[in-house]
């Protein structure tokens, strides 16, 4: 008789609460070592020189910044932080579903919609204040006349974005972990066989935080461009 890994799961629910709970606490305590790691005055402009927190966060935030500035331009600058803690954030929460037994919290509908509503509000916050009345303007269409029609498409068009955002994440996640247990559960003790849906695993991982966080940054650039 095979071992069942998610035996240990109580309920999709609370597994859910746990793994997001779980993922904040972590993320929390990872972000103060790694800033008690940075040190201050000159100590603190100097990269890393060997692997821990400071240098993962490091690498996170350089990549984080070449990405936002070819997709936002100049400006993705000051969106640095804001995005390199989203997408490190939906990363861990991905990655605590390879452990077996736990349950990503962005399997969960809610979460992961929860996160979309986040990018929505954040971009519509970015382009009312760069833009101001330019980008709501944009709403309405470049034809006075058809002004009633484009309002109730663009409406529609923004309102989706986070429904989609958190289903693409949530259902990549479902399927993902949903194989890993299969296969973990195909032989009573799981060394060798599963290895390569871990690594798999792994990589649907990175590519889904990749992909929301792409896509936020999409959404703000196309809100700073609303006032052109």
């Amino acid at each position: 008789m095979s071992f069942n890994w998610t035996q240990y799961a109580v309920g999709h629910e609370n597994a859910h609460i746990a793994t997001l709970g779980i993922a904040s606490v972590a993320s929390l305590t990872m972000g103060l070592i790694a800033k008690a790691q940075l040190g201050k005055g000159e100590q603190a402009l100097v990269p890393a020189g060997k692997l821990s927190l400071r240098a993962l966060f490091e690498v996170n935030v350089e990549f984080i910044h070449k990405l936002a500035i070819s997709i936002i331009g100049k400006n993705g600058s000051k969106y640095v932080p804001y995005f390199a803690a989203l997408f490190g954030f939906i990363f861990l929460n991905n990655l605590i579903g390879v452990i077996p037994g736990m349950t990503p919290a962005t399997e969960n509908i809610n979460t992961a919609f929860a996160f979309g509503v986040f990018s929505f509000l954040s971009y519509n916050f970015v382009g009312a204040k760069e833009g101001g009345a330019h980008y709501f303007a944009h709403f309405l269409g470049p034809i006075w006349w058809l002004a009633p029609l484009m309002l109730v498409i663009e409406l529609v068009a923004h309102f989706i974005r986070p429904l989609t955002l958190g289903l693409r994440l949530s259902n990549v996640m479902t399927g993902d972990h949903t194989v890993l247990s299969v296969f973990l559960n195909i032989v009573p003790y799981p060394i060798l066989i599963p290895i390569p849906f871990y690594i798999l695993g792994l990589i649907v991982c990175f590519i889904q935080a990749f992909v929301f966080t792409l896509l936020s940054m999409v959404y703000i650039a196309l809100a700073q461009a609303s006032d052109h």
